[in-house]
């Protein structure tokens, strides 16, 4: 079982999810199964089919996130080291090129979120920030070529 890093909050978050898809969404497609199946024939229902092709997707859900929880490591906050880039530190970076300043928080890849300004590890831009330092230079490869940012600031 391959073993995944995760915060308590976003640990928190997925057993939500699971719970919802436990419960709520379970009953939900069970209804719909139930409605399908009074209208007649199986065979030719494709109310019927949509509802259990649903359920079977629900089911596949389930089960990749509990394989994802059971294997799940919650990181300790309080064991972070800030002298270089790591999984949930803040990072304020430089674009050398063109000046532009950019601050992230680098999570694992299940916690990723964009408008949250939380980067994934295993992303390009990840990858290419973990392990350095403040007043390093990061090269990130993008299929335009190595893009280099200044390391400015790393926190919590």
């Amino acid at each position: 079982m391959a073993q995944t890093y995760i915060t308590q909050e976003g640990y928190d978050r997925l057993m939500a999810e699971l719970e919802e898809m436990k419960t709520t969404e379970r009953q939900k497609i069970a209804r719909a199964i139930a409605e399908a199946r009074e209208k007649g024939d199986l065979s030719e229902n494709a109310e019927y089919k949509a509802a259990k092709d649903d359920q079977g997707m629900l089911e596949l859900k389930i089960n990749q996130l509990e394989g994802k929880l059971a294997g799940a490591r919650i990181l300790d906050t309080s064991q972070i080291n800030t002298s270089q880039v790591s999984l949930l530190t803040k990072v304020t970076i430089r674009n050398v090129k063109n000046n532009a300043q950019l601050t992230y928080t680098i999570v694992p890849e299940v916690e990723a979120n964009l408008k949250e300004k939380k980067i994934s590890s295993t992303s390009p831009v990840g990858k290419g920030l973990m392990g350095k330092k403040v007043g390093e230079i990061a090269v990130v490869e993008t299929p335009r070529g190595g893009i280099e940012f200044e390391i400015m600031n790393i926190s919590l």
